[in-house]
């Protein structure tokens, strides 16, 4: 049996993970559409050996969007569409795999299984969907909706959407197509599956206009922390992005999900944890520090109170001095979302006022931020995947390109050094390099268990 290693994603916006990162000398905001610069990075990630390129989308231009793009969060209102920008970036690379976020709110099960199991045929088995309800309620008026869906009606949703999804990939069986010139048989008709759906909230007749994707089904990937997107990730996920602070919250999280798949059939490693975190590294720990306090410098005000606008739930911080401790916003009878309950925790824990928060949250938004050598950064990695807090990491760079280059050079090296990560990919598809079964097709499933009864 070979040796476990640590996964790893490349979560990697255009402009930088940070929220100043965009002003870092070595930064390329100007070039956050132009393909040539996201394959150079795209590229850089594959020399990591790293296992996919992540990346984040929305469907709408936030609310003060306008501020935060002038005055340092970057891209976060303008970017490629994912599964377009992959398709392109899979032509230039070999190995390296691609989670492309779609929403289950505002998108169609039958348009959506067909781009990824489009894309996943173009990039030769790489790709993977992440599964998001959408929190922004900004997005409705996007759709033509007056109201955004409740979160427990999004997740109703999100469960029926995958169960969709997953029987249109089904809609043709592995050997359906057999191209018989002699006969003029192109495919066996009964080989080829209508799903005739009909639930709460579709009803889709299919069959999908695209052949089973090489990988089954593309890589399945949730985020949520809710109870709600646990228990979606116990029946559906095969890897999680989640963001936790600690190693004991880290454990928590990790036990209670593995924990989870067994009612659905499912064993612990059919599903990889894989928890955010943002690196500075140096050769020496001062570099390291003097990497993270540069960047923080570089953050205005009105972009640091823009960060915590999903945590202040409405309230005006900008009422409040930046260097008083941090207001009481539990007292403001206000139902907080897990993320936002997180922040609260983070100010208190270490006594920050609104500044020293927006500050530590700015490189990750949350996630872990560690900063040291690159033995220091290991030995905080290693700690959390030897411990059940980890299957692997999903790597915040915290500037682009520096911040990428960073990771390569300095952690990749000490993480194969301690037999930690691989020295070359296992396999040419996504879910061989993460270690995950191939799914069966549920119609044939289906088949054989009426033969063996």
């Amino acid at each position: 049996m070979s040796k476990r290693q640590i996964k790893l994603g490349a979560f990697i916006p255009a402009t930088a993970q940070h929220a100043a990162g965009w002003r870092h000398p070595e930064s390329r905001p100007q070039d956050h559409l132009n393909l040539d610069y996201i394959i150079e990075l795209a590229k850089t990630a594959e020399k990591g050996l790293f296992d996919a390129y992540f990346l984040a989308d929305g469907l709408s231009v936030r609310w003060g969007s306008a501020i935060e793009g002038e005055l340092g969060l970057g891209d976060k209102g303008v970017g490629f569409e994912p599964v377009t920008l992959f398709a392109a970036l899979s032509a230039v690379t070999k190995n390296l795999g691609f989670i492309a976020t779609a929403s289950t709110t505002y998108e169609d099960p039958y348009l959506l299984a067909r781009k990824f199991a489009s894309l996943d045929h173009i990039s030769k088995g790489r790709a993977a969907w992440n599964v998001v309800t959408t929190a922004s309620p900004d997005t409705a008026s996007n759709f033509g909706l007056t109201q955004h869906p409740d979160p427990k009606t999004r997740y109703e949703r999100a469960d029926e959407f995958i169960e969709v999804t997953q029987k249109l990939w089904d809609s043709w069986e592995d050997d359906a197509f057999i191209y018989n010139k002699e006969s003029g048989q192109f495919f066996h008709a009964d080989k080829i599956h209508e799903p005739k759906h009909k639930g709460k909230y579709f009803s889709v007749q299919g069959p999908l206009n695209v052949s089973r994707p090489p990988q089954g089904y593309p890589v399945i990937v949730q985020a949520g922390q809710s109870e709600d997107g646990r228990e979606l990730a116990g029946k559906y996920a095969e890897v999680i992005f989640t963001a936790q602070q600690n190693l004991a919250d880290a454990q928590e999280f990790y036990r209670d999900v593995k924990s989870r798949l067994v009612k659905y059939g499912r064993q612990p490693d059919d599903l990889k944890i894989m928890p955010g975190v943002s690196i500075f590294v140096a050769k020496t720990e001062q570099e390291a520090q003097e990497k993270y306090q540069l960047l923080n410098s570089l953050i205005h005000p009105k972009v640091g109170l823009s960060l915590l606008s999903g945590l202040s739930g409405g309230i005006n911080l900008e009422k409040y001095d930046l260097d008083a401790p941090f207001p009481k916003l539990e007292d403001a009878d206000i139902n907080f979302s897990s993320r936002q309950q997180m922040m609260i925790d983070i100010a208190r824990k270490h006594n920050f006022t609104i500044r020293q928060l927006y500050e530590y949250i700015a490189s990750a938004r949350g996630h872990w931020t560690l900063i040291g050598t690159p033995e220091q950064v290991v030995d905080e990695l290693q700690n959390w995947f030897e411990n059940e807090g980890a299957d692997g990491f999903n790597i915040l760079p915290p500037t682009t390109p520096a911040g990428l280059n960073d990771f390569v050079d300095f952690i990749v090296p000490e993480l194969q050094r301690r037999g930690l990560f691989r020295t070359e990919y296992e396999g040419s598809s996504l879910r061989e390099n993460l270690g995950l079964k191939r799914p069966e097709n549920q119609y044939v499933l289906a088949r054989q268990e009426v033969k063996a009864s």
